[in-house]
């Protein structure tokens, strides 16, 4: 059953795709109306789902004729992806850094929905078993090592 956050993400997302540039403008306080919520709520899912790891930029202003400005960011070519992974990938890794990477890369075609789903499973904090920072660590190496041997044209050893 999806949650209210789920419900305004998919709303949103839906918006951005009928856009012609994939960007919206929208009024925190109207998105909230329409699902019945409090405008806080509103702001979690933009923390959470709308993050430059999910492809995504967000710009806000607040106040009366306050606005929140949510622009897709454009697909990544294999160039600018190990940019990505180079930027995204640093010696520290949060699994939600890392399933924000991986659910944008499956996204836009880089990986596979069961390429994925293994990713995200290798990667959990309860598969790697660590406390957090050696986690967020190791969580780093094998993200960068799987996306970078899923890059490569030749898959031999």
């Amino acid at each position: 059953m999806a949650t209210l956050a789920d419900k305004i993400e998919k709303y949103l997302k839906t918006l951005i795709e009928k856009s012609e540039d994939g960007i919206i403008e929208i009024q925190r306080t109207e998105i909230a109306e329409t699902f019945s919520c409090v405008p806080s709520q509103i702001n979690y899912v933009l923390t959470t789902r709308f993050s430059k790891g999910s492809g995504y930029h967000v710009e806000t202003k607040r106040g009366g004729g306050g606005y929140i400005k949510i622009t897709k960011t454009p697909a990544v070519d294999e160039e600018k992806l190990l940019q990505l992974i180079d930027q995204s990938v640093n010696n520290l890794v949060s699994q939600k850094v890392g399933n924000n990477l991986i659910k944008r890369l499956e996204s836009e075609g880089f990986l596979t929905h069961r390429e994925s789903l293994l990713m995200k499973a290798v990667i959990k904090q309860e598969t790697l078993a660590l406390g957090r920072q050696e986690c967020d660590l190791l969580r780093a190496r094998i993200l960068r090592g799987m996306l970078l041997t899923l890059l490569r044209d030749d898959f031999q050893d």
